[in-house]
């Protein structure tokens, strides 16, 4: 892929260009010509990648650990979403699941994706206790906005 020409990534070759001049273009700044051809090619691997690299919806259990962790919160904090503080440990321990009240309010308020949180709820009530497919740091339960460039970010940390 040249510097000039962008079009549509419909091969794992036009994958791996554009993975390359993503590559170069990182870093830069939002509103110049590199940064908007950054976000257009972001949003062409991200296509691509949901495409030809789909992932579960992550656990929404899981998530909610996450998100704890992230925000420095503990159980207690949890009350005013889940409920008293047996409900709470009913919930994060599997013995029971998420209501659609509890799902939006962890939506609301910690801004987990509710529309994930119950196709995860509702894929468990199917397959007891299923174990977390996605890990958290590039899950789109915890950012909906969140590009998941897989094989970029091997190339960097390989650095």
């Amino acid at each position: 892929m040249t510097s000039t020409e962008i079009k549509p990534i419909r091969t794992k070759q036009d994958y791996e260009a554009a993975l390359v001049e993503v590559e170069r273009l990182w870093g830069a700044k939002a509103g110049t010509p590199e940064g908007d051809r950054l976000d257009v090619l972001a949003t062409l691997i991200d296509s691509y990648e949901a495409e030809h690299y789909p992932m579960d919806p992550p656990d929404p259990i899981e998530a909610i650990k996450f998100r704890m962790e992230q925000q420095g919160l503990t159980r207690k904090d949890l009350e005013e979403i889940i409920g008293t503080r047996t409900r709470i440990a009913e919930v994060m321990s599997r013995k029971r699941g998420l209501s659609i009240a509890m799902i939006r309010r962890l939506h609301e308020r910690l801004g987990i994706s509710a529309e994930s949180a119950n196709q995860a709820e509702s894929k468990k009530s199917r397959v007891r206790k299923a174990a977390p497919s996605t890990p958290m740091h590039h899950s789109p339960l915890v950012s909906s906005n969140c590009a998941c460039f897989r094989s970029l970010r091997s190339r960097i940390a390989a650095r």
